[in-house]
């Protein structure tokens, strides 16, 4: 299916208020629609906010969780940050989020993965990839479309976590550039565009403890029966800038340049309307498979402030499982 035949379809659906789920890789080349009722047919399977067309369980006692990671070179990452820095300071993007896959070993299956992971958004695409987001792309609800940008990462267990975070100039301008970036994205499908939280912190657990991370709500006014272009509005705003960066066009470029490999779904967006709403998510926390070998997709966002270690040791940090309470 085209991109163009996607955004007919979603509209299509939406004039009828049809429910369907959706699934768009970062390069716009692979869109999938399905009715939800399709959607588990096609090897699919979604825990988005507590809605879900998950039919499968594991009673069985499965090994306490294993995950080992084996890590690009900093040699080989210093290419690439290299030449986004180059950029940087040419004035050609002021934020790029730059992504790498590392391969990792794991003693569970992508279903056990997406089952005793906890996350706000789950997507797992049989014997493909699993995605425990806890990054949401958009929500539509009562005529109101709401994004959720989240930037900045740290350690919760280093002394006075949450202080450094807050206070970090680096981080500060991240998620200001970050925020602004996202109401210009609104602004062109809404009105009255609004930061109602800014900088909030939430934990994050994961299988090596627990991370913070800063997000912001922006929200602003769609117009009436919106559910007609629901296809259209989300081709507006993609790629979702939280993982793309500023300006969006030619930091995209630059992307491809540096990272020398298509993302995929990788920091692509999935969700679902349901006659009436909208709830999606950015696919990112993502394990892929090809063959028999697991890589784990991770990144950050890089500005003319950012070093090399830090972001090398951040897009390591990134790896990680958020396992349910009682799998640890």
């Amino acid at each position: 299916m085209s991109f163009e035949d996607f955004i007919a379809q979603a509209n299509n659906y939406g004039k009828s208020h049809r429910s369907f789920f959706f699934l768009i890789d970062f390069e716009q080349q692979k869109p999938l629609i399905f009715p939800l009722e399709e959607v588990a047919k096609k090897g699919i399977f979604f825990d988005i906010k507590g809605k879900d067309n998950v039919n499968f369980g594991f009673n069985a006692v499965l090994p306490d969780f294993y995950l080992s990671k084996n890590p690009m070179s900093l040699t080989d990452y210093a290419k690439g940050f290299k030449i986004v820095k180059d950029e940087l300071q040419k004035g050609n993007s002021y934020l790029l989020n730059l992504t790498y896959p590392t391969s990792i070993e794991c003693n569970y299956s992508l279903e056990q993965i997406f089952y005793h992971t906890s996350a706000k958004y789950k997507l797992l695409f049989d014997k493909h990839f699993v995605c425990f987001s806890p990054e949401a792309f958009i929500k539509i609800e009562k005529n109101k479309i709401f994004t959720y940008p989240m930037k900045g990462t740290i350690d919760a267990n280093l002394p006075n976590a949450e202080s450094i975070l807050l206070n970090s100039q680096k981080e500060q301008r991240e998620h200001y550039t970050i925020v602004d970036l996202m109401r210009n994205d609104l602004a062109i499908v809404a009105k009255n565009i609004e930061v109602t939280r800014f900088r909030y912190i939430e934990k994050i657990m994961t299988e090596k403890g627990a991370i913070l991370q800063t997000s912001s709500e922006i929200c602003g006014d769609l117009a009436e029966n919106w559910q007609l272009q629901v296809g259209s509005i989300l081709a507006k705003l993609l790629p979702a800038g939280s993982i793309s960066g500023a300006p969006k066009q030619k930091t995209v470029e630059i992307i491809y340049q540096a990272e020398q490999q298509k993302r995929g779904y990788y920091t692509g967006i999935f969700g679902i309307f349901d006659g009436d709403s909208v709830e999606s998510a950015v696919a990112i926390r993502f394990i892929e498979q090809k063959e028999q070998q697991f890589y784990f997709r991770s990144g950050g966002g890089i500005t003319i402030q950012s070093e090399l270690l830090d972001e090398y040791q951040e897009l390591i940090q990134k790896v990680y499982v958020p396992l349910k309470s009682g799998d640890e």
